[in-house]
């Protein structure tokens, strides 16, 4: 098989991982930079073209496409899908996840346990807002942010109030969220490819720091899933739509809790922490598809 990895950066652990593994299992694979690729559009003729050459005999994309370049990177997918080629993220399922709200009301939607959440675009309802979600402490996300920057913890509602304002008046969009004080800083990540639950991982954050993110100093170790937390991961990318999946958990005292689903999880923090060739399973993925798609 052909397989390109859509990845702005080929020296990335994840995007060198499903190369190796790719390769380990005698694939042709390349690194295509979305960001340079261009969609030309024409009648019943979809092409991209990609350092002056049209990209052409692809069976598979995987893409690993960033926050920042959601919009352009969803389009070369879906350019992909619409060559025929298969793709383990589908465009649709890659905007909708990376819209923090839209997912959140569709999480909510399906019945899934969830910090409470509120959303304001109007400096006038901040003691509302902050009062919904239980009072201070509250965690305040911006709804761009990604690897745990733009999340902040107000301890205190004078701190929140001023917080939010400040967003608010640059006319940034944020979420609140009650904060789940019994998790410690923790939170737990579900890695899911094509339906199965292939690895889990508890993050503990930084001394001092709540968020959990390996990128921010977290630790990374093995745990096994509870089957509730197992059935909330399994649901969530059911309900978004993700074939591959990170789903990350608070474990609160009414049960495990989606603060979000990662549409492009990196591969480092739990083929670290589980010892499972999760790049290899992603290429598995690929190839089964592949291979359906030439049966119909």
């Amino acid at each position: 098989m052909r397989i390109a990895i859509l990845s702005r950066n080929p020296n990335l652990y994840s995007t060198q991982r499903l190369v190796e593994a790719g390769k380990e299992r005698g694939h042709e694979i390349m690194v295509v930079d979305h960001q340079k690729c261009v969609l030309v559009i024409e009648q019943s003729r979809p092409q991209i073209i990609y350092k002056g050459h049209s990209l052409e005999g692809i069976d598979a994309v995987i893409p690993r496409i960033g926050a920042s370049v959601t919009f352009y990177g969803a389009a070369v997918v879906r350019q992909f899908e619409q060559m025929k080629v298969f793709s383990t993220v589908e465009s649709q399922a890659l905007v909708r996840s990376r819209d923090k709200l839209r997912s959140l009301q569709l999480l909510s939607k399906a019945g899934l346990g969830m910090p409470k959440t509120a959303f304001a675009s109007s400096a006038r309802d901040i003691d509302d807002v902050i009062k919904q979600v239980g009072g201070a402490p509250v965690v305040i996300k911006l709804l761009e942010g990604t690897q745990g920057i733009g999340v902040i913890l107000a301890e205190t509602h004078n701190s929140a109030k001023s917080v939010i304002e400040a967003f608010l008046d640059v006319e940034v969009n944020i979420l609140v969220q009650e904060f789940i004080a019994e998790a410690k800083g923790a939170d737990v990540r579900a890695f899911i490819v094509d339906g199965q639950i292939v690895g889990a991982m508890r993050r503990q954050g930084a001394e001092g720091d709540f968020r959990s993110n390996l990128h921010r100093g977290g630790k990374a170790q093995l745990i096994q899933l509870s089957p509730e937390e197992k059935a909330t991961a399994m649901k969530a990318v059911k309900k978004l739509g993700l074939a591959i999946a990170g789903v990350d958990m608070l474990q609160s005292k009414r049960g495990p809790l989606v603060m979000e689903v990662n549409s492009s999880p990196g591969l480092e923090g739990i083929e670290g922490a589980t010892g499972v060739d999760i790049a290899g399973k992603i290429i598995e993925y690929a190839e089964r598809n592949e291979f359906h798609s030439h049966l119909h």
